[in-house]
Formats: C-alpha cells, sequence, structure tokens
C-alpha cells in the first residue's frame, strides 16, 4: 500500500520584512537628498557672504587717506601786518599703497581746537547735499572754490563752518575734478580747511585769495600752542588722525609748517 502524502502550504514572511528594509531604504535616501541639498544651500549662501564680508573688510583696511604734511597760512594785509592766528589750513593729501579709490564726496572731516569742533563736508558736493552748495560749482576752478569758502555766506551759514574744498597737485589718470573728486593710487591733492577766527576778519588776503575783509569766521582759533586734531573719514576705510600742537610763536612768518 502506498503511503498517504500529505501537502502542507508553507507561510513565507522574508518578502515582508524585505519590503520593510526597502521603504526604510528610500525614506532614508530621501532624507538625506533634502538634507544634502539644504547643506548645499547654506553653503552657498554662507561662501557669498564670506566673500562679501572678505571684500568689505579688505576695503577697510586698504582704502586709507594719508595727510602727508599741513601748513598754515595767516591772513594779512601785508607782510608786516598779519593775523595772529592761523586762517586757512592746506593739507597734502594721498592714498596708501593699494588702496581702493576714494570719493572724496563722502569724506568728512571733523577738526577741532580743544574748545570748538567743525565737521566739515566736500564744498562741491550739490549731488547730495542738494541747495546748501549752490554757493560752490563743480565745474569752477578750485581757486574759485577757495573764494567761495573763506567769504561766502550761503548755504547753511559761513561756509568754513561746514565745508572744505580740494585742489589737484598730481593727477596722471585725470580722475579728480570738482565735480567728480575720485581720488586714486598716486594721486595727490591739498585739502584747504578754513580757520578764520573772530578778530581776523578785517584783514584784505587769505594766501594767494583776495578776501577784502569779507572772510566768514569758522568759530575755530588756532593760535601758537594749539592742541588741535582732524580727523577724516572716508565712506569705506581706516578714519585718518592728524594730531600737532601749534608753535609757540608764528613770528612774521606767513605760511607756517604745523604738521607733521
Amino acid at each position: 500500500m502506498k503511503a498517504n502524502k500529505q501537502l502542507f502550504m508553507k507561510k513565507d514572511t522574508k518578502a515582508q520584512v524585505g519590503i520593510g528594509t526597502l521603504i526604510i531604504f528610500i525614506a532614508m535616501v530621501l532624507v538625506a537628498a533634502v538634507a544634502a541639498a539644504v547643506l548645499i544651500q547654506t553653503s552657498g549662501v554662507l561662501q557669498q557672504k564670506a566673500q562679501s564680508t572678505g571684500k568689505q573688510a579688505t576695503q577697510e583696511v586698504s582704502s586709507n587717506l594719508m595727510i602727508k604734511d599741513i601748513e598754515g597760512v595767516r591772513a594779512k594785509n601785508n607782510a608786516t601786518s598779519m593775523a595772529d592766528n592761523i586762517s586757512l589750513l592746506k593739507m597734502k593729501v594721498g592714498l596708501n599703497v593699494g588702496s581702493s579709490p576714494v570719493d572724496m564726496n563722502q569724506v568728512v572731516i571733523s577738526i577741532t581746537d580743544g574748545t570748538t569742533t567743525n565737521n566739515l563736508i566736500y564744498g562741491a558736493n550739490d549731488k547730495t547735499y542738494g541747495n546748501d552748495m549752490t554757493d560752490f560749482n563743480s565745474g569752477a576752478t578750485a581757486a574759485a572754490n577757495l573764494d567761495k569758502l573763506l567769504t561766502s555766506t550761503g548755504g547753511p551759514g559761513a561756509n568754513g563752518k561746514y565745508f572744505y574744498t580740494i585742489g589737484k597737485i598730481r593727477d596722471e589718470d585725470g580722475s579728480f575734478s570738482q565735480g567728480e573728486p575720485v581720488m586714486n593710487t598716486g594721486d595727490l591733492v591739498t585739502v584747504y580747511v578754513s580757520t578764520v577766527a573772530t578778530g581776523d576778519t578785517s584783514f584784505t588776503d587769505i594766501g594767494t585769495t583776495t578776501t577784502s575783509g569779507g572772510q566768514q569766521v569758522t568759530d575755530l582759533v588756532i593760535s601758537p600752542r594749539a592742541a588741535v586734531s582732524i580727523v577724516m573719514t572716508p565712506e569705506a576705510g581706516a578714519a585718518t588722525t592728524a594730531d600737532f600742537i601749534t608753535p609757540s610763536s608764528y613770528g612774521t612768518k606767513e605760511t607756517v609748517q604745523l604738521y607733521p
């Protein structure tokens, strides 16, 4: 007799385990893809910010004005009749090696004699300051604007209290003009700062400028033994400072070396 054969149905659960593993794997891949996308985007943003910050930091360090020397000019009637105080500062200014171009339109000069502080802006900057600059002319010569600086009463008041003017000495690339006063490396200019004291308004001349007694006071008094501090602050870059003490006597000199 033949033995009875019994057939059994086997339950195979391995496939269920395989599907679960596949789902977990796909989920991990998706999470990894999302994380990678976030990291790539974040690293791109950080790279752009780092480059921008590095560029700004480099500009802050490299864009430096340099005050090479400062002369003081006394108002006069003639060679023997001069003001007791300095009436005009002539500052020779250049740029440090490797400096970025500097727009003098945006440079603020702060000058103090220990008692009074004047914050000065460039006289021909009519683009930024509008009608306050109507007494200056961006198309005029440096001498004409210097005359306005010393004698004009227009704008927000006595111009010497609020403005300074510039005349170029060396400008090989032609980048500097009264209307577009941009300095590049190698350029050299003279910055004129009025310091007419209250009691020195009756003299007829200041340097090469004929004032005819019409010069405007600045409330500064650059007398002998005065402690003077000048700070030039550009739009970007480190501020430049010049501190000096005037001589104990100006003697008979019309022009006095003050700095360095």
